[in-house]
C-alpha cells in the first residue's frame, strides 16, 4: 500500500515545494528598483585604495632624496614609517603616524650605544588630510649617531619600529652638521 501511496504524494509534495520556493517576499521598493528604508551613504572620492597585502617578512629600506636632503624609512610602495630632513641645520625627524590635533609626546629612540627622547608635536602638512609626530634636533647632536645602526623607536599611539642599520641617515647628518657649520 506505502509503494501506491508514495508515487502519488511526491508529485503534489514536490509542486507545494517549488510553489512556496517561487513565491517572492521581495523588499518592497520605490519604483526606482531601491528599497523602500534604503539609506545611500556616498563613498568618498579622494580616498586612496589601501596598499596591497605585504609579504610577511618584507623588509623596509633606507631612500634618499637625489640632492641628500632628506631621507626615508618604509616599504616600497607605501608612506613612508619614518622620514629625516634637513633644515637650516637641525634634522627633522618624522614618525608617519596619526597624531590627535595639538597633541606633544616623547618619541624614544635606542641604538648604537646611545638613547635619545625627541619631543614630538602633532604637525600638519600643506595638501595632506591629518596629522602626524614631527620633531627638531640640531645635526650636530651626537647621539644622532644612532640613526646609522639598527635603531628601535617607540612612540605613544605610534607603535614600536625597527629600524635596520643603513648608511642614508648617517650620510644625511654628516651633510646636515655640516651646513650648519657654513
Amino acid at each position: 500500500m506505502l509503494s501506491r501511496v508514495v508515487p502519488l504524494v511526491m508529485p503534489s509534495v514536490l509542486v507545494l515545494l517549488l510553489a512556496a520556493c517561487s513565491s517572492s517576499s521581495a523588499t518592497p521598493t520605490d519604483g526606482r528598483g531601491s528599497p523602500l528604508d534604503a539609506v545611500r551613504v556616498a563613498m568618498p572620492t579622494d580616498g586612496t585604495a589601501p596598499p596591497p597585502p605585504r609579504a610577511e617578512n618584507a623588509q623596509g629600506a633606507w631612500v634618499s632624496a637625489p640632492d641628500g636632503s632628506f631621507a626615508r624609512f618604509g616599504h616600497p610602495g607605501e608612506a613612508p614609517l619614518l622620514s629625516l630632513e634637513c633644515r637650516q641645520g637641525a634634522l627633522i625627524v618624522a614618525r608617519n603616524v596619526a597624531a590627535p590635533i595639538g597633541a606633544a609626546a616623547l618619541f624614544a629612540l635606542q641604538g648604537g650605544g646611545y638613547i635619545l627622547r625627541l619631543p614630538v608635536d602633532a604637525t600638519a602638512v600643506p595638501g595632506q588630510r591629518g596629522y602626524f609626530w614631527q620633531g627638531e634636533i640640531p645635526a650636530d647632536d651626537k647621539r644622532l649617531a644612532l640613526f646609522k645602526a639598527q635603531f628601535a623607536g617607540t612612540l605613544p599611539g605610534g607603535g614600536h619600529i625597527v629600524v635596520p642599520a643603513s648608511d642614508v641617515p648617517g650620510a644625511l647628518i654628516k651633510r646636515c652638521a655640516g651646513a650648519q657649520d657654513s
